[in-house]
């Protein structure tokens, strides 16, 4: 549903006219590497938050001061967009250092697309050229540098599904691989661990929210999704310079390229998109370094490939998690999109039982899941706002699962059965072997890839 806020967000805009990237510190002390922000929003709120870097022993010593300063200020224009969404202020200032044309409109159109969904669900109507103003009060420029690193070395972010527990288990055989997880919870240490790696082989990266801006949500400031996955990018590469790594190998997946509104083309996942991908690469090796290779290991293939490669290794099954909801707690909260379509992903590779063991219940079984079924399956207008698979994808899900249930149908495979798009996919045929040509990975990457799913 799409809440009235156009109203709170003009009268925002006229009250709050600037947010500024005030200063930024970075503290190289002999236990952690800390990232302090400092950004103002109209003189009258001001927020100090943080990015901690945990050193281990697969830091290097070969760091260059002025290269971490490029780090860290990119990364800071992609984190302060999390407090300028609170007003929506018509202009931003960039104070430490000055942007070229060709980087504000890079910045312009991650800020505008990441925030799609935080527009359409507070009933904003802008675009991108005019949403917001981007000043430079610097004259100091920052340039690319080059920098040596490992080309054995591949840093695996680890959020704790079942994606990242698929890329780390291919390339660990093959490469050096280094475990990187922010803000580490039970799911995300448990599948690095499970995979073999001990806690003093994970590097663990702590960003923290200002509790100011969590005060300004509470009181009526506007409030939202932001493109994560984007400053997890940034925080990666500053990651791969630390411990001299060349690659970083995201679990991004072909499937994240489809709009959650096919109207708007709105996608939740935008900055899990192939587009953002490019676009990414591009900017790194003009503005930072040419010798960073960001990519998606599992960017040829989709979800159902994933879930098929995924249901061999059973030895994640209790520790993976994917639910936002219940991330807190460790546990799948059964009632959100993305627990209802990691369960019919998974169908048709893992028996019931054992689904239901990961679960803690059937949720084909629950009725008040009919509704969510529907925007899974493309029955209602729009697809959830959550980092789900292609409408495709779960079609011809539902209908392998159909094929191989035993026993009376659970109830939310009887409905699904009445509606057209049964009669539509149920004999659909996919092909898992199937490659997206829209990728990054060399030779002996891809090689692997197409080595495990059987080609």
């Amino acid at each position: 549903m799409v809440k009235n806020n156009h109203y709170k967000y003009l009268q925002l805009q006229k009250e709050f006219n600037f947010f500024s990237f005030e200063s930024f510190s970075v503290d190289e002390s002999a236990v952690d590497l800390t990232i302090t922000y400092e950004f103002n929003l109209a003189d009258k709120f001001f927020f100090t938050p943080s990015i901690i870097f945990k050193k281990g022993d697969f830091f290097t010593d070969k760091l260059s001061a002025s290269v971490i300063e490029n780090f860290a200020f990119q990364t800071g224009l992609i984190e302060l967009i999390s407090y300028w969404k609170a007003a929506c202020t018509p202009k931003i200032i960039i104070k430490p250092y000055r942007l070229n044309p060709e980087q504000v409109i890079w910045w312009k159109k991650l800020w505008f697309n990441g925030l799609g969904e935080f527009y359409y669900l507070n009933n904003i109507i802008t675009d991108k050229e005019s949403f917001v103003d981007i000043v430079c009060d610097s004259n100091k420029i920052l340039s690319s540098s080059k920098i040596v690193l490992n080309e054995r070395k591949v840093l695996v972010p680890i959020g704790g599904g079942k994606d990242s527990a698929v890329t780390l288990e291919l390339l660990k055989d093959h490469f050096r691989c280094l475990p990187v997880i922010v803000n580490p919870r039970q799911a995300s240490l448990g599948t690095a661990l499970t995979a073999g790696f001990k806690r003093g082989e994970i590097l663990e990266v702590h960003r923290s929210i200002h509790p100011q801006l969590l005060r300004l949500n509470e009181s009526g400031f506007l409030n939202g999704h932001t493109p994560f996955s984007a400053l997890l990018a940034f925080i990666s590469i500053m990651a791969a310079y630390f411990t001299g790594t060349k690659s970083i190998a995201l679990s991004n997946e072909s499937s994240a390229n489809e709009p959650t509104d096919s109207d708007s083309g709105i996608n939740h996942q935008y900055s899990k998109s192939y587009e953002f991908e490019k676009d990414f690469r591009n900017y790194v090796n003009n503005f930072i370094s040419p010798d960073i290779n960001y990519f998606s290991f599992l960017r040829p293939i989709n979800e159902l490939t994933i879930a098929r490669l995924f249901s061999g290794y059973p030895k994640y099954f209790s520790e993976f998690k994917s639910c936002n909801a219940g991330s807190k707690t460790d546990s799948w909260c059964g009632k959100c999109p993305k627990c209802l379509f990691t369960y019919i992903i998974l169908s048709p590779f893992i028996d019931q039982e054992k689904l239901i063991g990961i679960f803690g219940q059937n949720l084909f079984e629950k009725n008040e899941l009919i509704p969510t079924l529907r925007d899974l399956t493309g029955l209602s207008d729009i697809k959830p706002f959550d980092c789900v698979g292609t409408l495709d994808e779960v079609n011809f899900s539902l209908c392998r699962t159909i094929e191989k249930y035993e026993g009376t149908l659970p109830n939310l495979l009887e409905y699904y059965i009445s509606s057209s798009l049964y009669k539509k996919y149920k004999d659909s045929k996919w092909d898992l072997f199937s490659y997206d040509a829209s990728h990054f990975l060399g030779e002996d990457m891809f090689a692997i890839l197409k080595n495990a799913t059987g080609e």
